[in-house]
């Protein structure tokens, strides 16, 4: 009798030791989940956030006079470029955000500038040579206007934030403007409609 109580107190303890073992386990795989849960969530919130964070603000205005130099010293203005599509893209060596979306600007640049496309980097106030330098490290096609007195973000579109973008219709419209870095998405879903016509 002694004998089959104490195996049915063994048989309990394993079964209870089984039982803390496996709920125990339950546990380490319920919490491994809900750590990992909202870093799986939080990635694809950052990678949706990171596509549609920057949308454009619609504005309807005359695109401003604003005449500059280029990278070889030739004046530039954007009335020369009437009858194009134009993106404006306010930008300084020293800005992340700048840097970050410079070669997706390239890339947009290289899939629609046979369409009419044209996209003008206007530097903010940087050297000459650090400009260069940037647009030669950068790989950078498009073209590039020096603005050593602010002039364009100050008195043009008057804007203290950079990077900051504005799309000009052919027309001579400034039809979209961006603060911060734009995606390829958000170029593909606002700019690429305005080349069609």
């Amino acid at each position: 009798m002694a004998g089959q109580r104490n195996n049915r107190i063994e048989q309990r303890k394993r079964n209870t030791v089984g039982a803390l073992i496996f709920g125990a386990g339950l546990l380490l795989v319920g919490i491994a989940a809900v750590v990992a849960l909202p870093k799986t969530s939080g990635q694809a919130a950052a990678e949706e956030t990171a596509e549609t964070s920057v949308v454009p603000m619609a504005v309807e205005y005359p695109a401003p006079e604003l005449t500059l130099t280029d990278l070889e010293g030739n004046t530039v203005s954007l009335a020369d470029l009437r009858g194009q599509v134009v993106l404006v893209n306010l930008w300084a060596t020293w800005c992340p955000p700048c840097k970050y979306e410079m070669p997706t600007l390239q890339a947009y640049f290289e899939d629609h500038g046979a369409e009419g496309f044209t996209l003008v980097a206007i530097n903010d106030g940087d050297p000459t040579d650090d400009v260069v330098a940037f647009a030669r490290d950068y790989g950078l096609t498009f073209p590039v206007w020096l603005d050593p007195t602010y002039i364009a973000s100050e008195q043009a579109f008057k804007t203290n934030a950079l990077p900051s973008s504005f799309v000009i219709d052919r027309e001579g419209v400034v039809r979209y403007a961006w603060t911060g870095a734009i995606s390829l998405g958000m170029l593909e879903k606002y700019v690429t409609p305005m080349l069609g016509n």
